[in-house]
């Protein structure tokens, strides 16, 4: 075990892992740090249940491509904890990340303070700590008693689409998911707003302007349109004509649309050329994103004699499928190849939910488990499957899938989709990848 993997592991059997909603703890420890939270550079507040992620790449990859200097906090993490805390561009090296979880740690003393509560108030202490234009902070479960919503003044608050997910925590309505998302928001701030459905929208747009925020909304202030492979984003103030970013699917245009909009609402002047390189550098792991080499890949190379084609997506919610899904069948439309699924899931999460958007475009799904807690089996995800209306079968490995899915497929070489669980994605970036 590393140094900073026997650091958390300390500071996770003294704090309690669990989801306990609530700001008091967090000020208070903050306090007896310094406030390190009223010590930031500008910055811009990210919440919603799907394409926040990849919101935060696109804004922080345009940031750069102007020069700026950019620290970013996002969660969970996909292979090492320090991913988590982008410092000055640069993932947080082990001994400042270590010195600021020991420094929270103490000055939380016997207080109740969960591990993300910790892990959020070391790195604002970082961030206070480490010169930067710009903090994009991504919110980790709903927004309004979040541990990031402790920004007094941000530069700009996002909402990207807002869906059912946590529901025992947010609310089992979009509108009462929408109203949590929406404690971000600030008076004078403005209150990005990302495609919703006419419920998430209506709650969001009546919360920014109860609270004094200035709503710049899609469909009201702003809006974007693919046009002969471009992205073409207008508002008031006139439209820019950019170059779509690389990321695959259709909902990635969303989420740049966003960010382009949050760009806009905080008043940065930035020329379409800068814009456009930003959308095109922009990288975000696990979603739709594209596996060509490892272990999985090498062993698909030799089941099929020849490259496979192989696509990995953390995605783990009914809207997430549907957006994969939709991808998926872009992909099919202009490359025709059986759609074989290697999927696991958490046991909190709405398989079934998840898998039915792929009835009918899927062949086959073989049902993996995570090396993690709260994993659903490979049965459970099974059974799930089948009620979707899906050919499914539970494995025992990643590799037994794989085999499954590919033996005696030469002829007909399939598409392959690992998907359904962030968890799963950072194991086999980590083991096969």
């Amino acid at each position: 075990m590393s140094d900073i993997e026997t650091v958390l592991a300390r500071v996770a059997a003294r704090r309690p892992q669990l989801i306990d909603l609530s700001l008091d703890r967090v000020y208070a420890v903050l306090a007896r740090l310094g406030d390190p939270h009223k010590k930031l550079p500008p910055v811009f507040h990210v919440a919603g249940t799907n394409g926040k992620g990849s919101t935060v790449a696109f804004l922080r990859a345009i940031l750069e491509a102007a020069g700026k200097s950019v620290h970013v906090y996002t969660s969970p993490h996909l292979v090492r904890f320090n991913e988590r805390i982008i410092l000055g561009g640069k993932e947080i090296s082990d001994e400042k990340l270590i010195s600021a979880l020991e420094r929270c740690d103490e000055a939380a003393g016997d207080d109740k303070l969960t591990y993300f509560e910790t892990t959020t108030c070391a790195a604002f202490l970082a961030f206070s700590e480490a010169p930067a234009d710009y903090l994009i902070l991504e919110v980790g479960l709903g927004g309004r008693l979040d541990a990031t919503n402790v920004i007094d003044a941000p530069l700009a608050t996002l909402v990207s689409p807002v869906a059912l997910d946590h529901e025992q925590f947010l609310g089992k309505t979009i509108a009462l998911v929408a109203a949590e998302k929406a404690g971000i928001f600030r008076p004078r701030a403005p209150a990005v707003i990302g495609v919703q459905t006419p419920e998430a929208m209506a709650v969001l747009e009546a919360r920014a302007r109860e609270v004094g925020a200035a709503p710049f909304a899609f469909g009201q202030q702003w809006s974007f349109h693919s046009e002969h492979g471009r992205l073409i984003y207008q508002d008031d103030d006139g439209l820019c004509d950019l170059e779509a970013p690389r990321l695959a699917g259709a909902h990635q245009l969303e989420n740049a649309g966003l960010a382009v909009a949050a760009i806009k609402a905080a008043g940065l002047d930035l020329a379409d050329s800068v814009i456009s390189k930003g959308l095109v550098a922009a990288k975000w792991p696990a979603r739709m994103q594209r596996l060509t080499k490892g272990p999985l890949v090498d062993l698909a190379r030799d089941l099929l004699g020849a490259e496979p084609e192989i696509w990995l997506d953390g995605g783990h919610n009914p809207h997430a499928g549907r957006a994969v899904a939709r991808a998926m069948a872009d992909i099919e439309g202009r490359s025709p190849k059986p759609l074989v699924m290697i999927s696991g899931m958490q046991a909190n999460k709405d398989a079934a939910g998840y898998f039915v958007a792929f009835a009918g475009l899927a062949r086959s799904l073989y049902a993996v488990a995570a090396r993690h807690d709260g994993v659903a089996s490979p049965e459970e995800v099974e059974a799930a499957a089948l009620a979707s209306g899906l050919n499914a079968r539970a494995c025992s490995s990643l590799e037994e899938a794989m085999r499954l899915a590919l033996t005696g497929k030469k002829d007909e070489p399939p598409r392959i989709l690992l998907s359904g669980s962030l968890y799963l994605a950072g194991e086999i970036l980590r083991d096969h990848a």
